[in-house]
């Protein structure tokens, strides 16, 4: 009986380990070895509990709520120790890199600079189209604490250098006076 819930669980986590990776790049910011880590983790999380787990209605569902709450705890006890940093490692060349790519890294960049909490409503509500109860129920919080969060991010300006816009007009227009130095 034991192998055969082995073996059970072996085929889910080959299943779902690529799906939960990817929403572990996204919480993390991407941060890949985190990403790692983190899906490891929940895997771990999940062996030991896989003859309770695989008997529930969506086992992938609840899969994504202990990586969701692994991430959350991981970010509880690494706050103070660890620092942002501006620099992203291994990051294609510009010039070289198709929209796709910019796209991405892009949108890694944005949910980067976003708290914790707010990554995780994103990812879950926007990422993996859950709704406002399982994402509650996901992070441990309130409906109401979902909605302010999930709107929060999407309402902020995006820090950092605006791109660039050619002129159509010159500097010295009268509609735009150049400024005196």
């Amino acid at each position: 009986m034991r192998q055969v819930r082995a073996d059970d669980y072996a085929q889910f986590a080959a299943a779902r380990a690529g799906h939960l990776y990817r929403s572990a790049c996204l919480l993390t910011g991407g941060d890949t070895h985190l990403a790692e880590d983190l899906v490891q983790e929940a895997l771990g999380r999940m062996y030991v509990s896989w003859g309770r787990v695989s008997r529930s209605e969506n086992p992938a569902a609840y899969a994504q709520t202990v990586l969701t709450r692994t991430f959350l705890a991981h970010r509880r006890l690494h706050s103070s120790g660890e620092r942002a940093t501006d620099v992203i490692p291994d990051v294609a060349d510009p010039g070289t890199a198709d929209g796709d790519t910019t796209l991405r890294l892009t949108l890694v960049e944005a949910l980067r600079r976003l708290p914790s909490k707010d990554r995780a409503v994103v990812v879950l509500r926007y990422w993996e189209d859950r709704s406002i109860e399982e994402t509650a129920d996901a992070m441990h919080t309130s409906s109401a604490a979902v909605r302010t969060r999930g709107r929060s991010p999407l309402r902020r300006r995006p820090r950092g250098p605006r791109p660039t816009a050619r002129r159509s007009r010159p500097l010295s227009s009268p509609s735009c006076p150049r400024a005196s130095r």
